[in-house]
């Protein structure tokens, strides 16, 4: 049976997380929890996913998995239901040979990714009748191994590259609702993207261009909030100018949801501080050369992605 948007996931898919950071291991560990068969691919926390398991802490209550399935080649996992691809995009190329030995005639690809632009590639490398993207607004941090720690609840949009709203997309909507997280689904791809790039164009961007500071003092300092709603409202003119309209008062819930937040270190920023290649294409690259070719102006944008051009590794 091949894939197909109109074919629902099974209710407990065999499930492979690819990418076992903050995010993957959260979301798996959610999943395996409600009985789902979820097999972590690994690589720095390999050993330690072995012999100790899985501490997520997290708002809605903290729980430990003592015991999980995580393997370091994807050779020695059978083929999934379904795969969340969790690594990072500066890490894309490497799913050229993690994802083929994975693949059965019917498995769905889900990226939870940042940015833009992940759905297309991993088209190329598995056939675009398997991809769903999942966009994830959540704080997810990964304090030590084999933890996960979630300030702030969070939501999934999913949405299914051919046709957005599918029978696919929501049965992968209500696997995870069952798991207790909360989810939408999405009109399409394109909607559910530049939706949350409101929120990571300014925040990821200017911790990093302003030094390396948290959330709360990007707020605090009136420069910088205002050139996050600038930021902000050069994305949301992108992306209604490519057909993706959003309510206006959107900004103003991201900087309310923002302040609920606290003093918190964005991913990109995490990554700058590592010295680790940061996301910048998919973040930034891609929506200033998406949104100026479709006659937007976006000066702030334009500042910013040449600024984090001289300062990050990619």
């Amino acid at each position: 049976m091949q894939p197909s948007p109109q074919i629902p996931l099974p209710d407990l898919p065999r499930t492979v997380i690819v990418g076992s950071g903050a995010l993957g291991t959260y979301y798996g560990a959610k999943l395996a929890r409600i009985g789902v068969p979820v097999t972590f691919l690994a690589r720095r926390d390999l050993v330690h996913l072995q012999t100790h398991g899985l501490q997520i802490r997290c708002t809605e209550g903290d729980f430990d998995l003592p015991k999980v399935s995580a393997c370091g080649r994807p050779e020695e996992i059978s083929p999934a239901d379904l795969i969340l691809v969790a690594i990072k995009t500066t890490a894309n190329s490497s799913l050229k040979q993690l994802l083929p030995p994975l693949l059965s005639p019917h498995t769905t690809v889900c990226t939870l990714q940042n940015g833009l632009r992940n759905e297309e590639f991993l088209s190329s490398v598995v056939g675009p009748e398997r991809i769903l993207c999942g966009v994830c607004h959540v704080c997810v941090s990964r304090p030590s191994p084999g933890v996960a720690l979630n300030m702030s609840g969070g939501n999934i949009r999913f949405a299914d590259l051919s046709g957005g709203d599918t029978p696919r997309a929501r049965s992968i909507a209500k696997l995870f609702e069952n798991a207790g997280l909360r989810c939408s689904v999405a009109s399409s791809v394109g909607s559910a993207r530049w939706y949350k790039l409101v929120w990571n164009v300014p925040f990821n961007g200017l911790a990093i261009a302003a030094g390396g500071i948290d959330t709360a003092q990007i707020l605090s300092d009136p420069k910088l909030h205002a050139e996050a709603h600038a930021l902000m409202q050069e994305v949301m003119n992108a992306s209604a100018a490519l057909g993706f309209s959003q309510s206006p008062d959107h900004p103003e819930k991201e900087i309310l949801r923002t302040q609920k937040m606290g003093k918190y270190q964005p991913s990109s920023l995490l990554d700058y501080l590592a010295e680790k290649p940061v996301e910048l294409e998919s973040i930034w690259g891609e929506p200033l050369r998406q949104g100026t070719a479709a006659g937007v102006s976006m000066p702030h944008l334009k500042d910013l992605y040449e600024k984090l051009k001289q300062m990050v590794k990619v």
